[in-house]
């Protein structure tokens, strides 16, 4: 049972750096502001669950997803940097919309719970490059019994998941903190950010293009 803790501790470790959950709180207040209380627990349930759902997969088969269509990192990175850009962009410099009814929220707003919440700004580019990279090593990986590594992922997602879940819960408190200015103010700066993350993970993708051309041609 020890083994099972340290595993989870670990791999908690190694992706809450990643996917952040501050900047998807701040995200999350900036994309349901409006909406009504219910509607953000709706999406904030289908967010974590999202996120959930893109780990496991990723862990179990998204090396052979990847295989089969012929999608490498760096094309991950790229197009992931591009979605990011796009997003931000218009959290940057919004569309002035019509009042409506907060009742209506739910009919009038599309889902924001899958993409930009959960893919890509937090189970983005990086966190599926890690999953993705790191399955086949843990899988050899003698460090831990073989029952640990198979029990422990689903394990360590589903507790990044709830982690995740009981921030934006909190985010309420923190909309009531800072009223409409503040969550205009934290939507423009988002979506700045969110730009800025977009063109870092197209250069960081670039790049790696760039080095497996070196390296071919050395």
């Amino acid at each position: 049972m020890t083994s099972l803790l340290d595993a989870i501790l670990l791999g908690l470790l190694a992706l809450l750096p990643l996917i952040n959950p501050p900047t998807t709180v701040a995200l999350f207040l900036a994309l349901s502001n409006g909406c009504s209380r219910e509607e953000k627990n709706r999406q904030a349930r289908a967010t974590a669950f999202y996120v959930f759902l893109i780990m496991t997969m990723a862990y179990y088969i998204g090396e052979f997803i990847m295989s089969a269509f012929s999608i490498s990192i760096p094309g991950l990175r790229i197009a992931g940097g591009g979605i990011l850009c796009i997003i931000g962009s218009r959290m940057l410099f919004p569309q002035p919309v019509p009042k409506v009814d907060v009742s209506e929220c739910a009919e009038e707003r599309p889902n924001f719970a899958f993409i930009p919440l959960a893919m890509p700004s937090t189970a983005g580019p990086g966190t599926i490059a890690l999953i993705i990279s790191s399955s086949a090593s843990i899988k050899h990986s003698t460090s831990f019994p073989q029952w640990v590594i198979m029990v422990a992922p689903p394990l360590i997602f589903l507790c990044t998941a709830l982690i995740l879940w009981g921030c934006l819960q909190a985010s309420e408190l923190i909309m009531k903190a800072t009223g409409k200015s503040g969550i205009d103010a934290v939507s423009r700066l988002m979506g700045f950010l969110l730009v800025c993350m977009g063109v870092q993970f197209a250069i960081n993708g670039l790049v790696e293009v760039a080095q497996t051309l070196i390296d071919a041609n050395a």
